[in-house]
């Protein structure tokens, strides 16, 4: 994923995010609505989200360090494993508890055209967000599914966006359903019961992301398809003779480490070994650029070695 390309989306979402969260407020201090108050919290939410994706972005890309002399790459995952576990369940907290307490102590829906009017104004502007993200993932999505994408995504921020804006049009239809039905039948127990429907929605955004972002945080390695484009750029060196094992590891979305062991004929010399390896660096290079830290260790080929007498 390009890195403007998230900023896109991000900014996107938060500034649908803040408007959407005032109306929401304001809806739930006119008509007393719980779905909209726990709405308001789900907006607020998001929008703390996306100041956090935008800051382990931005500190992802200092420079390294001696401490760090791998970089910063992997605070983007850090900040993602945040939103995920803390401000998603902080929501999903909130609204079952909220939710809870109305079912408990149910009150009419007061002023419900206040509740309509902002939740229609809240799905279109959500749905422009969603669209952003939506355009942004299919520039890098590739011919993966959506769930493949969510999954194998190196990049946090789209994944995160994306189920993100899914769940807040999802919270969106559940409110509506909630204040509408307690309106129809004059009972604000539905209320409740649409407010426990988002805490129920919001969990399970959350598990799903914390999945996701802890994985990447333990360390992944490169997908399927650029480990073997980095194999192929490998073998084809001439001075290589074949690879006796290989590893990666993203120190970041954007910069990965390749380690391997190559085997060499026995009778190169240690200049020739050495115009190999730099040569098999530049191929990896040029076939994955985000290859940006390259280890190879040159080893005789023992399978072609004569033995010895």
């Amino acid at each position: 994923m390009s890195a403007s390309g998230g900023t896109k989306a991000i900014i996107a979402a938060l500034t649908a995010n803040l408007a959407i969260a005032v109306a929401k407020f304001v809806a739930a201090a006119f008509t007393g609505s719980s779905s909209m108050l726990a709405e308001g919290i789900h907006s607020v939410a998001d929008s703390g989200n996306q100041v956090l994706l935008l800051i382990g972005g931005k500190r992802a890309a200092r420079a390294s360090t001696k401490e760090h002399p791998f970089g910063y790459g992997r605070e983007r995952y850090f900040y993602a494993f945040v939103v995920a576990v803390v401000l998603f369940t902080i929501g999903a907290a909130f609204s079952l508890y909220e939710g809870w307490h109305k079912i408990s102590e149910p009150t009419e829906v007061a002023s419900p055209i206040w509740a309509f009017g902002v939740l229609i104004f809240a799905i279109i502007a959500e749905g422009f967000s969603f669209r952003t993200a939506i355009k942004e993932s299919n520039a890098v999505r590739g011919k993966q599914s959506w769930v493949a994408f969510v999954r194998r995504s190196k990049s946090p921020e789209l994944p995160v966006i994306l189920l993100e804006d899914l769940g807040a049009l999802l919270g969106l239809i559940f409110a509506l359903f909630g204040v509408t039905m307690a309106v129809v039948t004059g009972d604000g127990i539905w209320d409740g019961i649409g407010t426990m429907m988002i805490g129920v929605l919001l969990a399970i955004i959350a598990v799903v992301l914390a999945m996701e972002t802890k994985s990447l945080l333990v360390g992944e390695g490169a997908s399927p398809d650029v480990e073997a484009r980095i194999r192929a750029a490998l073998e084809s060196a001439p001075e290589v003779e074949r690879i006796i094992h290989m590893r990666t590891l993203h120190l970041g979305p954007e910069e990965l480490l390749v380690a391997a062991k190559i085997a060499v004929e026995h009778n190169d010399t240690a200049a020739e070994v050495a115009r190999g390896i730099d040569e098999a660096e530049r191929r990896i290079r040029e076939a994955e650029p985000i290859a940006r830290v390259i280890y190879l260790e040159p080893d005789l080929d023992r399978l072609r070695t004569p033995a010895a007498n």
